[in-house]
């Protein structure tokens, strides 16, 4: 009889009990889940390493979140660490298009309907041709820094200093983006990464012949066990003299490359003036399937010409 009377407050006991252990756990949960989305974001931020706090408040989580469960995310997110910039793949994604999306309505109410969608290309095609560009040119950066990071890692190792130790000093002595790159090295060393992944990791974000050359040479030393520095000295030679010669080269095709931008960029003027001179006359033209198909080809031997320029005008030295 005792112990149905103290059922129902065993009962109510183990219910509240239950949910005071719900309760908790939901909030262990929630905290858990908000300390590892916070570690992502701040891991994942292009330059970000393991000493940083943290950057700028970061806009359009929930989309960031969702394109990177995607291989576009994945693949956008690589694209972006490889140019250094601080911009997640959601806000790109998110203002790529907002700028299509403008481009279509400017170019439908300027010229005509037809080139809405014309216009919409162009601007997924320049929004992934401006991340080329950027990794492109903080690719050459890098390089150009490749001879005083040679120099640097030289005379650390010449005083006696191990690699991992020489890379870590390396990347608070130099600037951006040899400094940024050998943080990132220097943190997956200290987590337990070994010399060859860590470089091979960063020789992939960062492809050169110069970096390669100067990689394997770190690498090999560090698996024979045997010195670097003369290796190092002659390679700061080395990669001086082809800084000299990526120079001259580029100040020699400078004008080649202005005249792949200048081309498809007559082609757009030339548009623009016959709809000035003849008002409405891009609309009549796209409006049957001729005209439309005489655009399109235009359109794609522009793309072709612009194309094949460059390719003629691109020297590996």
């Amino acid at each position: 009889m005792a112990v149905n009377a103290n059922l129902p407050l065993l009962t109510l006991g183990a219910t509240l009990l239950c949910c005071a252990l719900g309760v908790a756990g939901v909030h262990a949960y929630a905290a858990g889940r908000a300390r590892r989305q916070d570690l992502i974001d701040r891991l994942s931020a292009p330059g970000a390493t393991a000493s940083d706090g943290g950057g700028r408040g970061r806009r359009f989580t929930g989309v960031d979140r969702r394109l990177r469960r995607t291989r576009l995310g994945r693949g956008l997110e690589q694209r972006l660490a490889a140019t250094g910039l601080d911009t997640t793949p959601g806000e790109f994604f998110v203002l790529l298009l907002a700028s299509v999306a403008a481009l279509w309505l400017i170019a439908a109410s300027f010229l005509a309907a037809f080139f809405g969608p014309v216009a919409a290309l162009i601007g997924i095609w320049a929004g992934y041709a401006f991340l080329g560009w950027q990794r492109t040119r903080r690719n050459e950066r890098f390089i150009n820094q490749l001879p005083e990071l040679s120099r640097v890692l030289a005379n650390a190792t010449q005083a006696g200093l191990a690699l991992r130790t020489a890379l870590a000093m390396a990347a608070e002595e130099m600037e951006a983006p040899a400094g940024e790159e050998l943080a990132r090295v220097a943190d997956k060393l200290a987590v337990g990464h070994s010399v060859d992944d860590a470089l091979g990791e960063m020789a992939e974000r960062l492809p050169s012949r110069e970096l390669s050359v100067l990689v394997t040479t770190l690498v090999l030393s560090h698996r024979a066990g045997g010195t670097v520095v003369g290796s190092l000295r002659n390679l700061t030679q080395t990669l001086e003299e082809r800084k000299e010669t990526r120079r001259e080269v580029r100040t020699q095709l400078s004008q080649v490359t202005v005249t792949a931008y200048a081309v498809p960029a007559f082609g757009l003027g030339a548009l623009l003036l016959m709809d000035r001179v003849m008002p409405g006359a891009l609309e009549r033209m796209t409006g049957s399937f001729y005209g439309q198909a005489a655009v399109v080809i235009s359109l794609g031997l522009y793309a072709l010409g612009f194309v094949l320029i460059r390719r003629m005008s691109r020297i590996h030295v």
